[in-house]
């Protein structure tokens, strides 16, 4: 007959091998699931290779890895799709290696900012950064030579300089539907003539009614 202390041991042992498996459960879930994106990572850079149009949509990102950057070297690609994601930057090594793209698009990720460097993407045409997180636009976009439609709606974005959108030097589409626009630069951008802008209908606050019911008076 063993010892009640041999008893304690045989239990805390289980319980120890209990709460392991409990822990290595989820990590090994995640392990899998981070196992299946850089697979899946992987395998549209070799499609890429093939049709130059990089696909990394829904791939789980929070950047761009080093590894497609170095699967890429050797291809001239023509777009890239990163939407999808929970990318928070792009950082200025990416407008040096894809340098050669016309469509870009950061849609439907966590992005408050872009590099200056974007306006070394010089043969870009389409940038679509739509569902972010911009409060303003990034100056550097108005500088993009070659840039013709730009989709900025659905973010938090107050005022928008309208010299900066017309001296855009190609730029013929921009649509900021879906941003809180203070009056004032909702009115300025509905008096643009120069581009074809969306926006979408401004909002009657309570004051307006008010002012107006003065008016009548």
């Amino acid at each position: 007959m063993r010892p009640p202390a041999q008893y304690g041991e045989d239990i805390t042992t289980a319980q120890d091998a209990e709460d392991a498996a409990q822990t290595l459960g989820p990590m090994m879930i995640c392990t899998r699931l981070a196992g299946r994106a850089i697979i899946r990572v992987v395998g549209r850079c070799n499609d890429a290779q093939e049709n130059e149009n990089l696909d990394l949509s829904e791939c789980q990102l929070m950047q761009v890895p080093d590894a497609v950057y170095h699967l890429m070297r050797h291809t001239d690609l023509k777009t890239c799709d990163l939407s999808g994601n929970v990318i928070t930057k792009i950082p200025p090594k990416f407008t040096v290696n894809f340098n050669h793209i016309t469509d870009l698009n950061l849609s439907h990720n966590q992005m408050s900012k872009l590099p200056d460097e974007i306006v070394d993407l010089g043969e870009l045409q389409r940038l679509d950064i739509s569902y972010n997180s911009y409060i303003a636009l990034p100056s550097s976009i108005f500088k993009i030579p070659k840039l013709e439609q730009l989709n900025a709606s659905n973010n938090h974005i107050l005022e928008i300089e309208v010299e900066k959108i017309e001296g855009a030097p190609s730029l013929q589409i921009l649509d900021v539907s879906h941003n809180p626009l203070t009056p004032t630069c909702h009115n300025k951008l509905s008096n643009v003539t120069k581009i074809r802008m969306v926006i979408s209908p401004r909002q009657k606050e309570e004051w307006d009614d008010e002012e107006y019911d003065d008016d009548q008076v």
